[in-house]
């Protein structure tokens, strides 16, 4: 049986808990078995090694240096990972270490809670099959990423909240390699009543899965 855990924590704002409890159902749904903690000090352990994938909830916070060195080398080593919105890409703002694994870093959302369109460009993927670009009404992430991910979907920002950066298409969901461990984003999912939304939810579980070892 594939194991997963799932550390939540950090900024209130984004329900860590309840969206921890919702992608529990989730993975156990598909088989896996889930363990939840409140916190980081789970990622030092040495079992971390045996798992087949993590989840980080942890908007801002902070990760120790054992606890992300550990986490780097069993992700190295095989172990996915997967995450969304703050709760992986505005973790741990202080680690490039992590911040080297997730391949992307938040830098601001122009607008705060704004409708725009999340574009797929990669509908050939499995991870994108069946969906269309499709609207969202969220925070829109402004984001510095890495260029080596494997871009899955897009936005387009308009200008109208920071006119400088009218046109902008920035990444919103994507995948990568961290050794030999499997790496997916997606940028969506500010509250727990985002994983209402279809595409959101599905593209998540997807990621997911496809990160597990």
């Amino acid at each position: 049986m594939r194991e997963a855990l799932i550390v939540w924590g950090g900024w209130s704002g984004h329900e860590p808990q309840e969206c921890a409890e919702i992608i529990k159902t989730m993975l156990e749904e598909d088989g896996f078995k889930v363990y939840l903690e409140h916190g980081t000090e789970a990622l030092a352990d040495p079992s971390v090694h045996d798992l087949s994938l993590v989840v980080p909830i942890m908007t801002m916070s902070k990760i120790e240096k054992e606890e992300v060195k550990n986490l780097a080398a069993a992700i190295e080593s095989g172990v996915g990972i997967a995450g969304y919105h703050g709760g992986a890409g505005d973790a741990f703002r202080d680690s490039v270490d992590y911040q080297f694994i997730i391949g992307g870093q938040w830098v601001a959302h122009p607008g705060n809670i704004i409708d725009y369109t999340v574009n797929i460009t990669r509908p050939d993927d499995p991870l994108m099959e069946g969906i269309a670009d499709f609207p969202y009404t969220s925070e829109q992430y402004y984001m510095h990423v890495d260029p080596s991910n494997e871009v899955l979907a897009t936005t387009k920002f308009t200008g109208d909240h920071a006119y400088w950066i009218d046109g902008v298409v920035m990444p919103v969901v994507w995948k990568r390699k961290y050794g030999k461990g499997r790496v997916f984003y997606s940028s969506l999912g500010h509250q727990a009543k985002e994983f209402d939304v279809p595409e959101m939810k599905t593209i998540f579980r997807r990621g997911a899965n496809w990160a597990a070892r």
